[in-house]
């Protein structure tokens, strides 16, 4: 049996319940807080729009070469028989030919897949934090490079290895 109060604070509990959901959606639609350096202003709307539209133009591109390349990577294994009348010359030039469309379709390939990535971290807030140190990476080398996952001086010591 149920009290009028129990009653009362039964029907007021799901009127919470949407209040949090928009407070859910209000946070997917507005813009991150994302990491910055101490000397750095906070990303504003325009510049994490314009970092965002340099990637999703640069994820297309990649689509576009890594397809291509595909495609002329897919012709040249169909050619690749033993056809009478080839010499070693024109063996040797296939397989070059072939080799450097992997090399493209390859690059294309992670490119691609880095792209997604910063635009993924975007999305979950962890965008300009390097994935080494922990530390922002710096919105001058992110909007250089929308797609860095290390601060600079990070990246200077993988390389030098």
């Amino acid at each position: 049996m149920t009290t009028p109060t129990q009653k009362a604070a039964a029907k007021k509990a799901p009127a919470t319940t949407p209040a949090t959901k928009k407070t859910a959606a209000r946070k997917s639609t507005a813009p991150a807080k994302l990491a910055v350096k101490a000397d750095e202003s906070p990303w504003t709307k325009a510049e994490l729009a314009e970092v965002r539209g340099d990637l999703n133009a640069d994820r297309e591109r990649l689509r576009s070469e890594l397809n291509l390349a595909e495609h002329e990577l897919h012709d040249l294994m169909r050619d690749a028989g033993d056809g009478a009348g080839n010499d070693q010359a024109d063996v040797g030039s296939t397989t070059f030919e072939r080799d450097h469309e992997m090399s493209l379709a390859n690059n294309a390939r992670e490119m691609l897949a880095q792209t997604e990535r910063a635009l993924a971290r975007i999305e979950d807030g962890t965008y300009g934090v390097c994935e080494i140190g922990g530390e922002p990476i710096g919105k001058m080398r992110l909007m250089a490079f929308p797609r860095a996952t290390l601060c600079l001086s990070c990246k200077q010591r993988e390389e030098r290895r």
